[in-house]
């Protein structure tokens, strides 16, 4: 069984076919999934869909590259949706220098409250980081081990990077980038500790290979396990066992 740790089943991409997308995923091996959300409205509709599927769980939360465009009420419909059953994290927020460096100033101030909520809630932070190691881990200082739990989903950084993550508690994703040739992020694989493991897609973006270029789903969840396994030279089944063990820990899923 197979967990998929981040994917945003509410995008556009999956209005035609998102429940033949969950069902595929199911015939593939990925038995749960959590829908991530970026703004007000794609939180939302990530509980909804939770709402309406056994299988999937929702985060709620502002991606970094939607701060400017939020407005206070955006902000307290997050909050108030942090106390939903179906709800299992806080986020997508974090850091993005990529696109837009001038917002960074709101990006951090965003990024700041979706912590305070996971201090409050007790439920993991999700931390999109895009050129931004620097600001995401200063953040994380700012809350130290054991207060709130942040995941670093997509994680790219290096192994002293995630050495110090590792230590103040943090989980760390990885998805269709750990099958790309020449990945940066196969000895961080390799070296991290079990338990701090987790498998996502990112769906409907970075699809592994050999789907590359392709629209990402959660049923290509198996591509990217097949591959964090050989790196860790374990077999998928184990690997399997051992992220979705992760996940239903970070998440606090019976």
């Amino acid at each position: 069984m197979l967990f998929d740790t981040h994917t945003h089943l509410t995008d556009a991409a999956f209005d035609h076919d998102r429940g033949e997308v969950i069902q595929r995923a199911l015939e593939a091996g990925v038995e749960r999934m959590v829908a991530i959300g970026y703004d007000l409205e794609s939180s939302l509709a990530a509980v909804a869909l939770a709402e309406g599927c056994d299988v999937v769980y929702a985060a709620a939360g502002i991606h970094p590259c939607h701060v400017h465009e939020a407005r206070e009420a955006d902000f307290r419909g997050i909050e108030k949706l942090l106390d939903h059953p179906s709800v299992v994290g806080v986020g997508e927020t974090g850091i993005d220098l990529f696109h837009d460096p001038s917002t960074y100033p709101l990006q951090e101030a965003s990024f700041r409250k979706h912590m305070e909520w996971g201090r409050s809630t007790g439920l993991p932070v999700i931390v999109h980081d895009r050129n931004a190691h620097a600001e995401v881990m200063a953040m994380l200082d700012e809350f130290p081990g054991g207060e709130t739990t942040a995941i670093l989903h997509c994680f790219t950084g290096d192994i002293d990077m995630a050495e110090k993550a590792v230590s103040m508690g943090c989980f760390l994703g990885f998805g269709g980038i750990a099958t790309f040739k020449n990945s940066t992020v196969r000895e961080v694989i390799s070296r991290l500790p079990q338990d701090r493991i987790l498998v996502e897609t990112d769906a409907p973006y970075l699809a592994p290979v050999p789907h590359r270029g392709r629209r990402n789903e959660p049923a290509y969840l198996v591509n990217t396990a097949e591959s964090v396994a050989r790196h860790r030279a374990v077999s998928v089944e184990e690997l399997a066992k051992t992220t979705t063990q992760n996940a239903e820990s970070v998440f606090r899923i019976p």
